[in-house]
């Protein structure tokens, strides 16, 4: 050592640890003032906590932020002022106390909630339409007996299949015109119904035979023109209050014997009150404000439904042949038909969202299907044994009526009205020409083969995600 070390104040130890006072800058012993906490270790204390309270209050809200940015913005909704954050919480600003508590709650992103069945049926509209559909085969139990056996039910079956053919035709179109305007539609409707009418009308009086069965016709023909005006336009309770006489007469028959004139006079009275609430809806249809430069979708595109009405018009009435009330079964259950028509749409759309490659995709799309079939063939198996009808049969045609009025739901069209029409002209050669197997053989035949071929339709066009997006 060079020499002794001095320990006067002020000298070279000041650069080195010395014992010295504290002064103000610093730290001290004190006690806390308002402004102040004294010697508070960190991650402990009031303030602390009240920061963790809040962390756990907010959590759920704070979770699925993505920047402290979006914390604050919470912070600053939950009205939290500057002099609150700093004397409750302990940080200096609105940011500070924003970041403390994105970095306490882990990120979590909930899925987004469930949206709305677009494709939810109207189940009150479903059954009302499949009412309609059989209500008008009352007006046959009451005016049958007035009827001449020879030649009125072939011209009023000629004059169905026609309106039936031209109605879905018609409708189709409507429905086209539809999406552009309620005029649009109203002035389709109002051109394509009376022409339908009369063209039915000639079709059955010209193998009427009857002054009777020619009235029949008429009325029959001009019924199915103001119920497919209606029923486009979707005024169902018009129609179902314009089949109140008839329902009223058929109600009354196992007690009371109406009489000649109401027997005739009730149909007559629904069919004025069908064409008075159609001329209604379509003078309400063309009041609205038309839509300027809209476009005319080309006739043919209507023309397999059409094609479509027709075949499927023919395999019910060779259905019909033998088993009549086959026909009213097969009439009714187009309510829950409809309605499955809807339910397919909404499952599948559910499935797309379930489903992350176009295998499973198609593969849900399959268990849609047969679970839709499944739910409407199977409740029609009592009901042909309860009419005595031949259930394979009933069941084959209504899966190819169902399946086709799916593919048609999606836009195809031509593939059902070809595999009907097939069908329909294999059993109804075989009926007529009196060929093997028998009518009682080919009809159900036709109808599996066509049911085979639609399945395989659906299948492949509805399969894929790109027909449900």
């Amino acid at each position: 050592m060079s020499g002794p070390m001095a320990l006067e104040p002020g000298g070279a130890e000041q650069d080195t640890l010395a014992l010295r006072l504290a002064d103000d800058r610093t730290l001290a012993l004190r006690a806390p003032d308002p402004h102040t906490l004294a010697l508070v270790r960190p991650g402990h204390g009031a303030r602390h906590d009240a920061v963790d309270g809040l962390a756990a209050e907010l959590a759920h809200r704070i979770a699925p932020a993505v920047h402290p940015y979006e914390v604050a913005a919470l912070l600053e909704s939950e009205g939290l002022t500057g002099e609150v954050i700093r004397e409750r919480y302990g940080h200096r600003d609105l940011f500070s106390l924003a970041t403390a508590l994105y970095e306490r709650i882990p990120r979590t992103f909930p899925d987004p909630p469930r949206p709305a069945d677009p494709w939810r049926p109207d189940h009150v509209r479903c059954a009302l339409r499949g009412a309609l559909f059989a209500l008008p085969g009352l007006a046959y139990a009451l005016s049958g007996r007035l009827l001449p056996q020879d030649g009125a039910v072939r011209a009023l079956v000629v004059a169905g299949l026609l309106s039936w053919a031209w109605n879905q035709a018609l409708g189709h179109r409507a429905y086209l015109r539809l999406a552009t305007g309620r005029r649009e539609a109203g002035r389709a409707l109002l051109k394509g119904a009376p022409v339908g009418a009369l063209a039915a009308t000639a079709a059955g009086v010209s193998v009427a035979g009857s002054g009777a069965a020619a009235l029949a016709v008429t009325a029959q023909s001009g019924y199915l023109a103001a119920a497919g005006v209606l029923l486009v336009l979707g005024r169902e309770r018009l129609l179902l209050a314009a089949l109140t006489p008839v329902i009223a007469g058929a109600a009354a028959l196992p007690w009371w014997e109406p009489g000649t004139v109401l027997r005739a006079g009730l149909p007559l009275l629904s069919l004025l009150g069908a064409a008075a609430a159609a001329g209604w809806a379509l003078r309400g249809a063309l009041a609205t404000a038309p839509v300027p430069d809209a476009a005319r979708p080309h006739p043919l595109r209507s023309l397999p439904y059409g094609l479509f009405g027709l075949a499927a018009g023919t395999l019910v009435f060779l259905a019909g042949r033998d088993h009549p009330w086959a026909v009213i079964v097969l009439t009714l259950s187009m309510g829950p038909a409809e309605w499955l028509l809807y339910r397919y749409r909404g499952l599948s759309v559910a499935a797309l969202r379930a489903t992350g490659t176009p295998a499973g995709f198609r593969l849900r799309s399959a268990a849609v299907l047969a679970g839709c079939l499944l739910v409407y063939l199977v409740p029609l198996v009592p009901a042909a044994l309860l009419v005595d009808a031949e259930p394979v049969t009933l069941l084959l045609l209504a899966a190819a009526l169902w399946t086709s009025l799916l593919l048609q739901a999606f836009g195809v069209a031509w593939p059902p009205a070809a595999l009907c029409l097939a069908a329909a002209a294999g059993a109804g050669s075989v009926g007529l020409a009196g060929l093997p197997p028998g009518p009682a053989t080919a009809l159900p035949l036709c109808c599996g083969a066509a049911t085979l071929c639609l399945t395989v339709c659906v299948l492949r066009l509805l399969g894929r995600p790109a027909a449900h997006a």
